[in-house]
């Protein structure tokens, strides 16, 4: 089944029980128990819920995973993986990471015992140097957020299986559609469905999908007691939002290649980070990992005024902190993803007040360049 038949009909999306088109939104927090000492369907909506169950059967179908996990967002479920770690657990980390998971890792994790290395992402050599003999996990983000920094996720995985490590790897920047990371090793797989896996800036929500029962079972005990399931109406939402996710994602990825060589001519734009470009460092290893350079791209202009007068000059995309959405959106890392990072952690991992991140939707891209052409005249 391909990928367009696959999110239309490759899991449940029609009511058993009526014939509906789609999964209803069973908006309860409690279901009666008509044998309460042989009970086995659902009872509690935190404990499970049809519509959420759906959600569940969708990320596994896209990740072709034994197991899957909706949350409440992205970052329960980065927290509940993030959360397998005990009090003298050793963790390793990429250094360019997304700003809400560094301030995850800086306000609980090393509060509670945690000890924390973060390593040049890129580096092969560098994960297998920070080993030590008490780390569990490898935590990858590839291309990372916002700079697009590329991981050879088979390699880095080789090593954590090697060393008996645990790997964990947020693929919201790629979806299950471009690169496919548990087929790559990794054991467990983190998305934000708020992205492109809804696509419609309307739901906040967090999967999570692995092939390790073990794992998969404390992960439900980590969605049920620390509260972090998807509700249902974000759960029907996101199942409406995912039908079209092939053709919205075909349209953004071929929007952001044109976008990124378009502002490698510009001379106002001092460096384009875009995996899709042959320019890019890590193209080669990216291109081996994933279909495509995906639908965001991040540049750095030359000043502060610059990026001023570009946001102020700038009518199609929206600016926003999200991406993934139908619609183009413009954001400002220093200011929005990654402000939560001090601002010296921010300048070392290249996080400057320079740098604008664009999520390319699903406009008629002429219409894109030269909104983005007229934002940069008279900008250098």
């Amino acid at each position: 089944m391909n990928i367009n038949t696959k999110l239309l009909h490759g899991y449940p999306v029609i009511c058993p029980e009526t014939g509906a088109s789609s999964i209803p939104k069973f908006q309860a927090s409690t279901f009666h128990q008509t044998d309460v000492f042989n009970h086995k369907g659902y009872n509690y909506t935190r404990f499970g819920n049809p519509t959420i169950t759906a959600v569940e059967e969708c990320i596994k179908v896209l990740e072709n995973a034994q197991f899957g996990l909706a949350f409440s967002s992205g970052m329960a479920a980065i927290n509940a993986v993030l959360f397998l770690l005990s009090k003298g657990d050793h963790l390793i980390l990429g250094k360019n990471i997304y700003g809400g998971t560094f301030q995850s890792i800086n306000e609980f994790l090393i509060r509670f015992g945690v000890e924390v290395t973060w390593v040049d992402e890129s580096d092969v050599n560098a994960w297998e140097a920070a080993i030590k003999p008490n780390t569990k996990m490898f935590y990858l983000e590839s291309p990372s957020n916002p700079l697009l920094t590329i991981t050879d996720l088979k390699a880095v995985t080789d090593v954590a299986k090697k060393h008996n490590i645990l790997t964990a790897c947020d693929n919201t920047f790629m979806t299950p559609l471009i690169q496919e990371t548990l087929t790559l090793g990794i054991d467990i797989v983190i998305h934000s469905g708020t992205k492109f896996i809804n696509g419609h800036s309307d739901v906040i929500a967090g999967l999570v999908a692995t092939n390790d029962e073990t794992l998969y079972n404390q992960l439900k005990i980590h969605q049920k007691a620390l509260g972090g399931v998807l509700a249902v109406e974000e759960a029907w939402l996101l199942l409406r939002g995912v039908k079209t996710m092939g053709l919205r994602m075909e349209k953004s990825i071929t929007n952001a290649q044109k976008i990124a060589e378009f502002l490698q001519t510009k001379e106002q734009v001092k460096q384009v980070y875009y995996p899709g470009l042959p320019t890019h460092p890590g193209y080669e290893i990216h291109q081996k990992q994933a279909k495509n350079g995906g639908a965001v791209l991040s540049f750095e202009l030359e000043t502060q005024e610059q990026v001023e007068q570009f946001f102020k000059k700038c009518q199609v995309p929206i600016v926003a902190v999200s991406l993934g959405g139908v619609e183009s959106i413009l954001s400002l890392p220093w200011l929005m993803s990654h402000a939560a990072m001090p601002e010296e952690e921010r300048l070392k991992t290249g996080v400057t007040p320079t740098l604008v991140r664009l999520s390319c939707g699903i406009e008629d891209v002429e219409d894109l360049i030269a909104d983005l052409e007229q934002a940069l005249e008279n900008n250098g």
